[in-house]
């Protein structure tokens, strides 16, 4: 159940960032690391956006139950068998 209510919260905030990287930009200022590696004059919004994109993909996984999978897959091959 906390898994689908938490997946809910970052389906919702998943497209906040997506829309209102702008906002964020002028509120929380450039990520350096952002500008240097993802573009010049928007890398911090692009990495917003992509932040978000990556919210609603989580979001949408633990909502229908797809989570725990998706994460065994990624790390089955650094657990023992």
């Amino acid at each position: 159940m906390f898994l689908k209510i938490f997946g809910l919260v970052l389906f919702i905030v998943g497209p906040l960032l997506v829309i209102k990287a702008e906002w964020f930009l002028e509120n929380f200022g450039r990520i350096e690391w952002a500008e240097v590696h993802l573009g010049s004059e928007g890398g911090t919004r692009l990495l917003y956006k992509l932040i978000g994109l990556l919210f609603i993909f989580l979001g949408l996984t633990m909502i229908f139950g797809l989570f725990g999978g998706i994460v065994m897959w990624i790390f089955s091959p650094l657990l023992p068998k």
